[in-house]
């Protein structure tokens, strides 16, 4: 049973591709944990993380590979021996039942999948955090999911459908003048996703970003969070988990599979 709270994304994703996202909602972790605390790295108790993530591989009727994600810009190949706990902010796959799996608490999960069509049926999964987006000399996580997807799907970027989960929005995530230089040495145009905030600071729009990031890969036909309210995570207390705003937090999933 999928709680009502928990968001199935409304994309044109082909027949046999699910995704589902998370809320705060359907667990039983207690206190700053409350309630369904996917993560095994935020000091909540281990029985009650284990217990909430067999609850949610039981709604998606798959089985999820929780990465450990550092920020960066690997991308794994997943199959059924794929362990827990592997090294990676981004994974892809063509196997059934596998679901790729990102864990966020403000960071953007960014959902893909292929078209009908394609030489081979994939989906991927991206941990985008601002310094995975913006990567080294502009190749971030963004330019390595895509290539891995494309690679592993024999597709082009045309072929390519993406789906933005909740976040950190754009009137609450401030960051310093460092991070939006970042994005301009590659991306002028990335300017546009900054409003100053005072004392030198400035709020970033994550989700823009990664939208403009998207289209510079070849994917146009993107999904979801548009950077509304209603998809930050700092703003939602009651929806989502948010380590900005509360510093100890549990985690959200956002996953895909194919069926």
């Amino acid at each position: 049973m999928v709680p009502e709270s928990w968001i199935t994304p409304a994309w044109p994703a082909p027949p046999g591709v699910r995704a589902l996202c998370t809320t705060r909602a359907g667990g039983v972790s207690v206190g700053a944990y409350a309630s369904l605390n996917l993560g095994d790295h935020v000091a909540d108790d281990e029985a009650h993380v284990a217990a909430n993530r067999k609850i949610f591989s039981g709604a998606l009727d798959a089985h999820p590979v929780f990465l450990k994600q550092v920020h960066g810009w690997h991308v794994e190949v997943l199959d059924a021996d794929t362990p827990d706990g592997t090294q990676a902010d981004g994974c892809v796959t063509s196997g059934r039942g596998i679901a790729c799996t990102i864990m966020v608490a403000d960071c953007l999960p960014i959902l893909f999948a292929t078209r009908v069509g394609v030489p081979v049926a994939a989906v991927a999964a991206a941990h985008a955090g601002w310094r995975g987006l913006v990567g080294e000399e502009g190749r971030g996580i963004i330019e390595s999911t895509c290539d891995a997807l494309l690679e592993v799907s024999r597709g082009a970027p045309q072929d390519v459908v993406a789906w933005l989960g909740p976040c950190i929005g754009p009137d609450a995530f401030e960051v310093g003048p460092e991070v939006k230089a970042a994005f301009e040495e590659t991306d002028p145009g990335s300017r546009v996703c900054f409003k100053p905030y005072g004392d030198g600071k400035w709020l970033a729009d994550l989700p823009a970003l990664a939208r403009q990031r998207l289209a510079r890969n070849g994917v146009h036909e993107v999904f979801g969070n548009d950077g509304s309210l209603a998809w930050c995570t700092s703003s939602n207390p009651s929806r989502f988990f948010s380590h900005r705003r509360d510093r100890i937090s549990g985690r959200l999933a956002a996953s895909i599979w194919l069926a």
